[in-house]
This record gives C-alpha cells, structure tokens and sequence, in this order.
C-alpha cells in the first residue's frame, strides 16, 4: 500500500468541491493507493506532475517517489492541464 501526501496547492483544489465530490475523491484516492501503477496514466508533458488519475470528470495530478504518491494538483479535465 503507498502513502499518499497531498501537497498544500492540492488541498486547495479539494476545499473547492462540494463534500460529495471530496468524499469520492478521496475513496477513489484511496483505492488507487493499493497499486496505483495500472490506474495511472503517464503525462506527456511532465512539467505539472508525472502521472494521473482518472475519476469521472476530475484528473489527479501527482508524482511516485518511492512508496509515495504525492498529490500535486485536482481538478476538472477542462481546467487542470492549463
């Protein structure tokens, strides 16, 4: 199982959704958290982060570093990449 560190500028993005959205998030996050590997897809342009999580609308923005996954940004599909 990794651990999963939210960086201050995704804890941001998170008080911005309504609780539901924050409750499925943080379920999926934590489901994704067993093996993250065959959830994630790589980015191609690395400079906001690594890799990504799909949940329905909204991408997760984040780095492995070890046994690590650091959360860098959430958002929506339409404004996380900008």
């Amino acid at each position: 199982m990794y651990e999963i560190i939210l960086t201050h500028r995704a804890i941001k993005d998170l008080e911005r959704f309504d609780p539901g959205t924050r409750r499925r998030l943080g379920q999926k996050l934590q489901e994704y958290a067993v093996d993250p590997i065959p959830n994630a897809r790589k980015l191609v342009d690395p400079t906001i982060g690594t890799y990504r999580f799909r949940i329905g609308d909204y991408r997760v923005i984040f780095d492995l570093v070890g046994t690590t996954i650091v959360v860098l940004r959430i958002g929506h599909r339409k404004e996380i990449y900008r």
